[in-house]
């Protein structure tokens, strides 16, 4: 199975991601589903050091993207359950995420979108944001190595000039330097215009507040997340119920 065939990323207004995974790629995570944190498995291992709520006790809009979620993706991110802390700024949050990370237009691909998130996370040591947007940035880019390569140096990393560029340009925003003219025009040289420019700096923006987030809770990655996307799979399943790796 093509790792196109592995996730469907559809979305909601107002929320952001849902995963929705075929069911064969569903038999592949039923052993990890068991193993995961307190998000997907009964472990009392600790998600969050803030009280992570009930779904009986948040309000029903919330508990239904959160079924949707978890019933599509067969798991549900723990930041779903991390930030339902405060239900007003969870809807804030999710409504932004989808606007930036979800737009159709622009020059910028899904691919590059989470690239951004996995280069400035780890300049900002997130581990949360880094393991589940890897895990997407796979998904996406069909390229299972390039970031985890990110995550270390993106400086070293197999990179297009164009993906260096965006992602200079990312870290500039990232760190709080002074945005010049000359990062525009750079950017233009490589196909940039001046809308993506403004997509790349707020992504960039916010998963700092979102990284921020991530240490204040010290939100933890779900388990499935590290394996996505790394081996293709084969439709067929194999006699124990797994799915053959190709």
């Amino acid at each position: 199975m093509s790792l196109r065939g592995v996730l469907k990323i559809i979305h909601r207004p107002n929320y952001g991601l849902l995963c929705s995974l075929s069911p064969a790629s569903k038999v592949c995570l039923k052993t990890a589903t068991t193993h995961t944190r307190q998000s997907s498995s009964s472990s009392s291992e600790p998600i969050s050091r803030y009280p992570v709520p009930k779904k009986k006790n948040l309000p029903f809009d919330i508990v239904e993207l959160m079924e949707e979620v978890e019933q599509k993706g067969g798991f549900l991110p723990n930041v779903f359950k991390v930030l339902a802390h405060r239900p007003a700024e969870f809807r804030a949050f999710f409504s932004y995420y989808n606007a930036l990370m979800n737009k159709e237009s622009g020059g910028l691909s899904k691919a590059d979108r989470e690239l951004i998130v996995v280069a400035t996370s780890a300049h900002n040591h997130c581990l949360y944001c880094v393991v589940s947007h890897s895990a997407l940035h796979r998904i996406y880019s069909k390229k299972p190595m390039l970031a985890d390569q990110v995550a270390v140096n993106y400086r070293v990393a197999e990179l297009s000039a164009r993906e260096k560029a965006m992602l200079d340009f990312a870290l500039t925003v990232c760190r709080s330097e002074t945005v010049t003219e000359e990062h525009f025009s750079t950017l233009e040289a490589h196909g940039f215009d001046r809308e993506d420019i403004w997509d790349i700096a707020a992504i960039a923006a916010f998963f700092a507040l979102s990284n921020r987030m991530a240490h204040l809770t010290d939100m933890r990655p779900n388990t499935e997340f590290y394996n996505m996307g790394r081996v293709p799979r084969d439709k067929a399943k194999a006699s124990d119920g797994q799915v053959k790796e190709e």
